[in-house]
């Protein structure tokens, strides 16, 4: 019976308890949400015209005050739609950014990625905040996460490839490049890059010139920057026939005949190199230089007849220029230094003063490059053709009033040594 009785004590205490009125807290609690709903309801859509006002006109100090009033009363979770968070959070940073408060920028933006951790543009604009308090590391970290997210967003790839670039770390460097090729295999400015990141970690980024070139025949920027990773190598066989295909491709290009004949210059393929500077010169006749550099070529070739030639024609192109007189007496010092007798011939001193003569009119007309004008003249007794051999010529020379080369060395000096005033 004590039993009997001590159960149905126990059932009607749960039947009271059960059916006992809900707490006061209870009823607290929905009217403070009831009071908060409505009180968002006359506030949220004003602050939000407010802040867009504020933020039209630049008032950065009242955005930011607005913003934060706005995010206290969580208007984006009363209504999203009307209150977007993303736009909230990324105002608010951006009105303390213009304040110079990257600091303050930094600690909306982390609020707000709790609220919206996948969102890219608040994570490009924490990015950049780390990146104006000079965070560099927290700065990468947000753009790894970026790629993570965006992994073919190659205005990110770039970013991030340029941060691994800034803080040495190559290795990082080419593997983001390498997977921006993959979305976009024509893209110069990454495949650029990627040989420069190959270099710069101790890599031959020959290979990376190579496939560009390879993969891009018609494309003469390419050939040329694949020609010229080659010459730095001293691989000048090899360069050789990618400027031939270039030139066939392109044969108005002058920046491939110039890299052409430098190369056929580096194997001492000299009359290659004339050659090709001929060629040169076909495309841009009125060019000194051009003329000046065949000259040159044929003259360390020992071909004097064609470098005087050349000399000759640089003159013509421009007679105020000294730079073709210079050369041109070069060409009659480097003659007479290759064939000059001991003692020295009559022809040897007619050269030798022709090559003075050339000096000193290109010095007077502001050349300054090679010159033996200097030399020649202290030593002019016993080098070059003056008085003292006038005075022992033959008459007919003497009648003419000029005196030429006769030997079979110097055949290729077409003009006369001209009697100087006092030569009798």
């Amino acid at each position: 019976m004590k039993y009997i009785k001590l159960t149905s004590m126990l059932l009607w205490l749960l039947i009271l308890i059960m059916c006992a009125p809900p707490s006061k807290t209870g009823k607290s609690s929905a009217k403070n949400k009831k009071r908060l709903d409505s009180l968002r309801n006359i506030r949220c859509p004003r602050l939000m015209s407010s802040a867009a006002e504020y933020y039209r006109n630049r008032d950065w100090k009242q955005t930011v005050k607005i913003y934060e009033e706005i995010t206290s009363l969580d208007c984006d979770e009363w209504n999203p739609n009307f209150a977007p968070p993303q736009e909230i959070y990324q105002y608010y940073a951006i009105a303390y950014e213009q304040m110079g408060k990257f600091d303050s920028s930094e600690f909306v933006l982390l609020d707000g990625l709790q609220k919206l951790p996948q969102n890219i543009e608040l994570r490009k604009r924490l990015a950049y905040s780390y990146k104006k308090q000079g965070k560099n590391e927290l700065e990468i970290i947000e753009y790894e996460r970026l790629v993570e997210m965006a992994p073919e967003d190659l205005i990110v790839l770039n970013d991030l490839s340029k941060l691994y670039k800034e803080s040495g770390r190559f290795e990082d460097q080419i593997y983001i490049l390498e997977k921006i090729l993959v979305f976009d295999e024509s893209n110069e400015i990454a495949q650029s890059e990627l040989a420069i990141a190959f270099e710069n970690s101790g890599k031959d980024p020959l290979d990376v010139y190579r496939k560009r070139y390879e993969d891009n025949l018609n494309n003469l920027s390419y050939g040329l920057d694949y020609a010229n990773r080659l010459a730095q190598a001293d691989q000048y066989e090899q360069v050789i026939p990618i400027l031939d295909e270039l030139i066939r491709q392109n044969p108005s290009s002058k920046l491939a005949y110039r890299k052409l004949a430098a190369a056929k210059k580096a194997i001492d393929d000299l009359n290659g190199a004339a050659e090709a500077y001929e060629e040169l010169f076909k495309i841009d006749p009125r060019d000194l230089k051009i003329a000046i550099n065949i000259s040159e070529s044929y003259l360390n070739n020992d071909d004097f007849r064609k470098a005087l030639k050349w000399a000759d024609k640089a003159i013509s192109l421009d007679t105020k220029n000294g730079n073709g007189y210079g050369q041109k007496g070069k060409v009659y010092y480097y003659a007479w230094d290759n064939f000059r007798q001991n003692p020295f011939t009559i022809d040897d001193r007619i050269v030798a003063k022709l090559s003075y003569i050339y000096f000193t009119k290109a010095e007077s007309k502001g050349f300054r490059g090679f010159s033996k004008s200097s030399w020649l003249k202290e030593n002019a007794k016993d080098v070059m053709y003056g008085k003292a051999q006038w005075f022992m010529a033959e008459d007919k020379v003497k009648r003419s009033r000029s005196i030429s080369t006769q030997s079979e060395d110097y055949g290729w000096v077409i003009e006369s040594l001209k009697a100087e005033d006092g030569w009798k």
